[in-house]
């Protein structure tokens, strides 16, 4: 990707755009109006959220096959995918603790076998009290996954949760208390069949 002398002034003006409450696709959209540059607009958009230059580029290029899908005029269906591609989500860098919160709820997601698409932003910007909250209140139908494996990385998630200061520390222990209750529930079933 080849780097014009009008990026440094696109990444100020993202960031100056993003610093007043306008969201990423808004400013893409806007940048790759004025500029029909598609490739350094959403790379002076990923650079003013502070997205690696060496990221940004992958992700770009990688996204770059539907732009032939798309002509001057719709810049806002561009952003939408890029959006949604995930190709403005700036990963959050977690100390160990954080780390281990992460593995555990991704262990649970995998137990469960599977979880919606538009969550990987979630764990990629390490939104781990958010995921387990929403996790908790998980179902299982159809013999699907194994709710004792799910159960046991959610209780150890939400005890590590729990030992941090949050605004949502009263939901994390309630939620882990209802974690616990359902591994319970899921040892009694085991046990009672023959």
């Amino acid at each position: 990707m080849s780097h014009g002398k009008g990026e440094g002034s696109l990444v100020l003006k993202a960031r100056e755009m993003l610093a007043t409450g306008r969201d990423e696709e808004e400013v893409f959209a806007e940048l790759a109006a004025r500029t029909s540059d598609w490739d350094i607009s959403a790379l002076a958009v990923c650079l003013a959220l502070g997205v690696p230059r060496t990221d940004a580029e992958a992700r770009i290029r990688e996204a770059r096959p539907l732009f032939d899908e798309f002509e001057v005029g719709e810049e806002d269906l561009v952003a939408m995918f890029l959006a949604c591609g995930h190709v403005f989500v700036v990963d959050r860098v977690l100390d160990a603790h954080g780390e281990r919160i992460r593995d555990l709820l991704w262990a649970a997601a995998c137990a469960h076998g599977g979880f919606p698409g538009g969550m990987i932003p979630w764990f990629r910007t390490g939104e781990l009290t958010k995921i387990f909250l929403l996790f908790a209140q998980t179902r299982f139908r159809d013999g699907r996954g194994s709710p004792p494996e799910f159960w046991a990385a959610m209780i150890t998630a939400g005890e590590l949760l729990a030992t941090e200061d949050s605004p949502d520390q009263a939901k994390v222990t309630a939620e882990l208390e209802h974690c616990r209750a359902q591994a319970t529930s899921v040892d009694t079933e085991s046990q009672m069949r023959p």
